[in-house]
């Protein structure tokens, strides 16, 4: 069964998303310091740390001021997926309305905040041997294993990782 909202709090979810340095965050810290509310991060390179040039990362300030969830939470080269992220941000987003307050899911990553808001289900983890094995093979051979194995062929069939 895919995550969902909660749905035993009345609490809205505050979603603010755009391009980078398009003033999120600076909107989202004063909104949630107006109604009592706690930010989650939905960034793909805020999550690891030590990225803090080209992140635009929220300030020390501005953490200062209102909590933040999902920064800094995994190292650069480890892998973190957005299904780790959707678990992630439903597990905050649950404690946050659980103390009375409002959750923001503020980003720029538009496949995490989507995973979050439309429940997005998500398959078993990948098999990391078989997928050592797939990335050995040529874009040819993947095609005719995909073939093979009657499975529909990606839209972009010349991608080796797409085919894989």
């Amino acid at each position: 069964m895919a995550p969902t909202l909660t749905a035993r709090s009345t609490l809205p979810l505050v979603v603010i998303t755009g391009p980078t340095a398009s003033g999120k965050t600076g909107l989202a810290v004063k909104l949630a310091e107006r109604w009592n509310g706690e930010i989650i991060c939905a960034d793909s390179r805020t999550v690891y740390k030590d990225m803090n040039i080209g992140t635009a990362k929220p300030t020390v300030a501005e953490q200062a001021r209102v909590r933040h969830w999902l920064l800094d939470v995994v190292s650069p080269g480890e892998r973190f997926t957005v299904a780790d992220f959707q678990r992630r941000a439903l597990a905050a987003i649950d404690d946050i309305r659980r103390r009375g307050k409002i959750p923001f899911l503020v980003g720029g990553t538009g496949l995490y905040i989507d995973a979050v808001v439309l429940g997005f289900t998500f398959g078993p983890d990948v098999d990391a041997a078989q997928r050592r094995e797939l990335e050995k093979m040529t874009v040819d051979q993947l095609q005719a294993l995909i073939k093979k194995q009657h499975i529909a062929m990606p839209e972009n069939a010349l991608n080796k990782r797409h085919l894989i």
